[in-house]
């Protein structure tokens, strides 16, 4: 069962040149405690597909069109992009949180962590006592892995990967259905990254949320994910389950981003990277997007757009393209 149904969504850019489209006809569906993967290059829309699905987004960025629907637990459906701004302070943490990329610019510098915790839960719940605020406070962090005792510490006292650990404990305070992670674990060393990645699927085998988690390491959210979504030039391009996308990329994009990184196990292969560099959202090619850098682009690509079917948007795929 889905618990959140995105439609034709858009988001445009308003620059002095003209609307850049940086999220064009994306639909996707989250199910119920599942983690989906969105991976691609810097600038290929993850984030701000993130931050329209969060109703984050500030000019001079504009949803353009499409749906975002919510599935409760009881069956009822909520139009998140029609929720008016008390209706949107509800939502935010109570149905949906947000982990962000730099837990040091997400997080309040001159706060504790603890008051941090305590701020959500007093303004989202303001029928629970202090004294239960506090060990709900004491309970997130011991469970994201940071001892009581650092509830009185303020962001600049912790560690990267304790500060990102901190901002997922403050995400959990009112156990949402779901949580967007939008590149939690970037410049944290690997090790710490393994960690937190165990701590993600851990929480969530707990407490039941489903994840989006977004990066432009694909080698990461084939540990992690359950399905995966690929964005190039704000486009969904494939999706399916992470072990078919390892085993059996269809789009070239999918696959240049799999040989971008070594195997692990089997005979020794030369790296190859995707040539070239992502388009200009202001001034993409004709036809599809990444036709410029593909390897089996034929003439037809360079005319006529792909449409996204059976998981993937190729004209290699398309049953009424080329075969």
């Amino acid at each position: 069962m889905n618990v959140l149904e995105i439609r034709g969504l858009g988001v445009d850019y308003q620059s002095a040149t003209g609307a850049v489209h940086a999220v064009d006809d994306v639909s996707l569906d989250l199910r119920r405690g599942e983690i989906l993967g969105l991976a691609g290059e810097s600038g290929s829309g993850k984030s701000t597909l993130a931050h329209a699905v969060g109703r984050l987004l500030r000019p001079p960025a504009a949803i353009t069109g499409g749906s975002v629907t919510f599935h409760r637990g009881d069956g009822t459906a909520v139009d998140v992009l029609a929720l008016r701004n008390e209706e949107l302070r509800a939502f935010r943490w109570r149905e949906m949180a947000i982990v962000f990329q730099s837990a040091m610019n997400s997080l309040n510098p001159v706060a504790t962590v603890g008051a941090q915790i305590d701020d959500v839960l007093r303004i989202h719940r303001p029928d629970l006592p202090r004294r239960s605020r506090t060990e709900r406070a004491v309970d997130l962090l011991q469970r994201v892995g940071i001892s009581a005792d650092r509830r009185r510490s303020y962001p600049h006292e912790l560690s990267g990967g304790m500060r990102q650990r901190a901002a997922i404990a403050i995400a959990l305070a009112l156990n949402p259905e779901i949580i967007i992670m939008d590149e939690p674990t970037t410049a944290l060393d690997v090790v710490v990254q393994r960690d937190i990645l165990y701590e993600i699927r851990a929480l969530r085998e707990e407490y039941g949320f489903a994840v989006v988690f977004i990066t432009h390491d694909l080698s990461l959210l084939m540990e992690i994910s359950d399905r995966i979504a690929i964005m190039y030039a704000g486009r969904v391009v494939e999706t399916g389950g992470s072990r078919d996308l390892h085993r059996h990329p269809r789009h070239p994009y999918t696959a240049g981003l799999l040989r971008s990184f070594p195997r692990l196990r089997g005979p020794r292969e030369e790296l190859l990277g995707i040539p070239g560099t992502p388009p200009d959202l202001r001034d993409l090619p004709s036809g599809c997007a990444f036709h410029p850098r593909c390897g089996s682009a034929v003439a037809e690509c360079s005319t006529r757009p792909p449409r996204l079917l059976d998981g993937v948007a190729c004209l290699l795929n398309d049953e009424k393209g080329i075969r």
